[in-house]
């Protein structure tokens, strides 16, 4: 997979050469950022061999700093609509409360708040993450990317040690109207007793509203224009620690260890999984990286369950730009892919400035 992520700002021209003073405001105040993702994958799921090109993602977004405490982002992804336009207000002179309103990715779970630029594996988030947090799995939910349209409190309390997040949001997904009047309420928690070592729990509760025509298999009482439970929970562990000095062009990168438990319930379905990835680096330029997730779509009926294990590595050749090769072997349940493990591999290049 072929990834370039840009960051740039709003330049103009200097005061001498008598530029306005409400353009270098202007300037210094919004920042424009961006980054295209589209690559080549091979796998053999089914037992019927594919490979393609493929093109992802076509994102940009601009952050607007309004005031002190009032700042604006829009994000548009090319690839297909608009995801983000949200804006925040920082209440308190400290950064203990602040409110935010808009389209933007929910609270839940330790992966999906962060940037695919930022996370470790080509496929992004592991599976119980991209099915509970509305990332796109889910046919009932659809294709979201873990955002929704809703408003937010959240800050940082005890010297930052302590961080809380609270939502109140449509529970439809992204440019959608709520598809029933109940709204999804979710909660995050995080404890940072050290510097690099951080315990997360969040949770979700609400109503969905079914939009699959056809209904999924494993969990066949939800019709098309259904109201179900939608409830999910989550709790896990990160810790980063030590590093490797930088070399020249390139960043100090830690030790990381990432793990999590996550379980949902959709009607009267429940469902249930967990994921630990790592990234060790080897060499100032040079990390390996391994991930094992699993998840079970429906625990009461047998042959639901899908576990994938990664291994890959990836080469920083310059700051945040990287080169990835990574291999999944994935063991499917009876229901899944009829019941045949499949082998996936893709490679990666990230170019970041």
């Amino acid at each position: 997979m072929l990834a370039v992520f840009c960051s740039t700002a709003v330049m103009g021209q200097s005061q001498s050469d008598n530029t306005p003073n409400w353009f270098n405001e202007l300037k210094s105040r919004i920042t424009i950022n961006g980054y295209v993702q589209g690559g080549y994958s091979w796998n053999d799921m089914g037992g019927k061999d594919t490979n393609d090109f493929n093109f992802k993602r076509c994102i940009v977004w601009a952050r607007a700093r309004i005031t002190d405490r009032w700042s604006f982002q829009f994000m548009y992804d090319f690839a297909s609509d608009p995801l983000e336009f949200y804006t925040d207000y920082r209440i308190t002179k400290n950064n203990a409360l602040n409110f935010r309103i808009g389209q933007f990715k929910n609270s839940f779970s330790m992966e999906n708040p962060l940037s695919p630029s930022a996370l470790e594996l080509i496929d992004v988030c592991s599976q119980p993450v991209t099915f509970l947090a509305g990332c796109g799995s889910d046919p009932l939910h659809g294709r979201n990317t873990g955002r929704d349209l809703g408003a937010m409190i959240f800050g940082d309390l005890f010297d930052n040690h302590l961080h809380y997040e609270l939502a109140v949001m449509n529970g439809q997904g992204i440019n959608k109207r709520d598809g029933n009047n109940n709204k999804d309420y979710i909660a995050k928690l995080e404890y940072r007793p050290i510097d690099g070592l951080r315990f997360v729990a969040s949770g979700q509760l609400g109503k969905g509203h079914s939009i699959s025509e056809t209904g999924v298999a494993w969990n066949p009482t939800i019709a098309y224009g259904d109201d179900y439970t939608r409830n999910r929970y989550s709790i896990g562990a990160e810790y980063k620690f030590g590093q490797f000095a930088p070399g020249k062009y390139k960043e100090a990168r830690p030790i990381s260890i990432r793990t999590e438990w996550l379980g949902g319930k959709d009607g009267d379905v429940r469902s249930r999984g967990g994921y630990i990835t790592t990234t060790i680096p080897v060499a100032p330029a040079f990390d390996i990286i391994g991930s094992a997730d699993t998840f079970n779509k429906n625990t009461s009926v047998d042959g639901w369950d899908q576990t994938n294990l990664t291994i890959g590595v990836q080469y920083w050749y310059y700051k945040k730009c990287r080169v990835q090769l990574q291999y999944t072997r994935g063991f499917c349940g009876d229901q899944i892919y009829g019941g045949k493990d499949y082998n996936n591999v893709q490679a990666q290049v990230q170019v970041a400035f």
